[in-house]
């Protein structure tokens, strides 16, 4: 018996003590979101506003008549909004509770004299107070784009909870209103007038006035959204990418990944050495790296600290993708993190590249086929390119580009023919018996970046789309056969996701489940061309090197998997103009920001 009283006592102890407080803010969050919903339950469903859980649903505010609809909708609404925040641990988020549920409380006592909603809202209370530290998190970047989509969202969201409440008062309704009438008052009733239903007694003032509060949050919070000062996302300052420069001279031959760590596109956080750096990109709340550190590897645990301290300070999901054996080995013992094999990059030795033998006698019989078609191939350092080829080869690869949005990000650099890239390669098809296009006789590009001193990673391939089949394997030979008198000895080609699980899955006594896995994939691959790429990477006899995605958490992994398609362009959630609207670019509005800032130095 005695033993059991301490143990009753440290239960007791940790009861009173509350939740831990890393735990505090996803607590607070979920039941911030059940109170909001429940608030929007008791603004539009009559009868749950008059039933037992009216004093549990109704923590923010009381209900009395019409006002007391349209302030328990609009209280709902805003707990829903500020919930996602709270879980993030947003000070901003923590500022406006910690403001709305007092004014809250205080409606609920003078209007319903019930303590019920005060004690609910001092239990909620009492942890954002008590653990105020853990709501610490920093903005994240934002754009005037926010709020276009609060806008669309909210429009959304308030014509469908507006058609409920003017629906579930049937009998209070004055006739037998059609939809398209009930549709016309909800619209009317946002814009604050009256509609063409009508109701009997008090309804009529308890639906215009919830109605005009659905209306109004969505004016207050698009005009918040869009007039509140900007956080614009990091971008790659000219002393950063020196910086980065620097490290790559020193250390770029380690990751054949490392020169894309120059898009501009992304920031970039510096050991307190110098020595080594990550670079990410922050997309949906996800801070995302690509490849491994640059830099000495000795030098990547402090680089790590950084980025792990900036993902903390902003409440970010921190995740790596693309990164190599070495470093998801380094990620996962520095940070805990965990790592999972994404796929394989292909990469061929150029010393062991031969079109000889039978393993390559389609690609053989291609190129030999292209060649006598009447193409021909260069294969030159961008620096060895004039400015008029140069711009003819920057409007051929946006126009032929498939896509209306610029794919790539961890292995694709953004750009083609900047002054600071002289070192690049690029490798260009052309038919010279045609008639010289808007392109010249130029029909397919390929572009490669630096991988140290001796080896190249590909860009990005473009082609004319009436151009022949097989141009991209006329290229990448031209490129393998051209590479020694560059200094090239090693060539990286595309990454092949979950190449593995392709391969066995199709070979005998593969079983059920890997052939489940690799259907799957096949399936999959009508849109994000996994099989297809694989297939075509193994053309070329490469050896494959395994490539690795880093993250918390398994529940991270699908808010990860849609931050990385964004990122890399097969996601959008921006709005962009039909095609027939956007106009051509000049050729100053595509130079890099560099280029124009050398232009405007040599004209001062």
């Amino acid at each position: 018996m005695s033993g059991g009283v301490p143990g009753r006592s440290s239960r007791a102890r940790r009861i009173l003590r509350g939740p831990r407080p890393e735990a505090v803010p996803g607590l607070v969050g979920r039941a911030v979101a059940l109170v909001g919903l429940l608030d929007i339950a008791a603004g539009v469903f009559p009868r749950f506003r008059h039933s037992r859980m009216h004093t549990l649903a109704e923590v923010l505010p009381g209900s009395f008549g019409p006002f007391a609809a349209a302030l328990s909708l609009s209280t709902g609404v805003l707990l829903l909004l500020l919930a996602h925040g709270l879980r993030r641990r947003k000070r901003r988020a923590w500022r406006a509770a910690v403001a709305l549920l007092p004014a809250g409380a205080v409606a609920q006592l003078a209007y319903r004299h019930s303590l019920i909603g005060l004690l609910i809202t001092i239990v909620l209370l009492v942890p954002l107070v008590r653990h105020r530290r853990e709501f610490a998190a920093l903005p994240d970047p934002r754009s005037r784009w926010r709020a276009l989509a609060n806008f669309v969202l909210m429009s959304a969201g308030s014509l469908i909870l507006g058609l409920i409440i003017v629906s579930v008062h049937p009998h209070r309704t004055l006739g037998d209103p059609s939809l398209a009438d009930r549709l016309t008052h909800v619209v009317y009733g946002l814009f604050g007038f009256e509609g063409p239903v009508d109701y009997q007694g008090a309804t009529s003032w308890t639906v215009a006035f919830s109605l005009g509060a659905l209306g109004w949050l969505t004016a207050v919070t698009t005009i918040y959204l869009a007039f509140r000062p900007e956080h614009p996302a990091a971008r790659l300052t000219e002393d950063d990418e020196v910086k980065l420069r620097e490290l790559l001279v020193k250390h770029g031959r380690r990751d054949s990944l490392g020169h894309f760590a120059l898009r501009r596109d992304k920031a970039v956080v510096f050991s307190p050495s110098g020595k080594a750096a990550v670079t990410y990109r922050v997309i949906s709340g996800v801070m995302l790296a690509s490849g491994d550190p640059i830099g000495d590897v000795e030098a990547w645990p402090g680089a790590i600290e950084r980025f792990m301290d900036e993902a903390k300070a902003h409440s970010w999901t921190p995740a790596v993708v693309g990164c190599s054996e070495t470093g998801g080995e380094v990620w996962t013992r520095e940070t805990g993190l965990d790592a999972l094999e994404l796929g394989d990059e292909a990469v061929v030795d150029v010393a062991d590249f031969s079109l000889a033998g039978r393993a390559m006698r389609n690609v053989r019989q291609m190129v030999k086929r292209i060649e006598r078609a009447g193409y021909e191939t260069r294969v030159r350092r961008i620096s060895d390119l004039g400015e008029t080829e140069l711009e003819r080869i920057r409007r051929a690869a946006e126009d032929w580009r498939g896509t209306d949005t610029e794919r790539g990000f961890s292995m694709a650099l953004g750009r083609i023919g900047d002054p600071s890239d002289g070192d690049c390669l690029i490798a260009t098809a052309h038919k010279a018996d045609d008639e010289p296009g808007e392109y010249g006789d130029l029909k397919a590009i390929l572009h490669f970046v630096p991988w140290g001193t001796d080896g190249a990673s590909l860009d990005l391939m473009r082609r004319d789309r009436s151009a022949d089949p097989g141009m991209n394997e006329l290229l990448i030979v031209a490129a393998l056969q051209a590479a020694p008198k560059f200094g090239v000895a090693r060539v990286s080609l595309n990454f092949a996701m979950f190449r593995s699980a392709l391969a066995r899955g199709e070979k005998i006594g593969a079983g059920p489940v890997l052939r489940a896995w690799r259907g799957l994939l096949v399936f999959l691959s009508r849109w994000f061309q996994i099989e297809s790429l694989y297939k075509f990477n193994a053309k070329f006899q490469p050896r494959w090197e395994p490539r690795f995605i880093v993250y918390r958490a398994t529940t991270d992994l699908p808010r990860i998997g849609f931050a990385t398609m964004q990122a890399e362009g097969f996601v959008t959630l921006a709005l962009p103009l039909p095609r027939f609207l956007r106009r051509r670019r000049s050729a100053a509005e595509r130079a890099c920001a560099h280029t124009v800032a050398e232009r405007d130095a040599r004209a001062a």
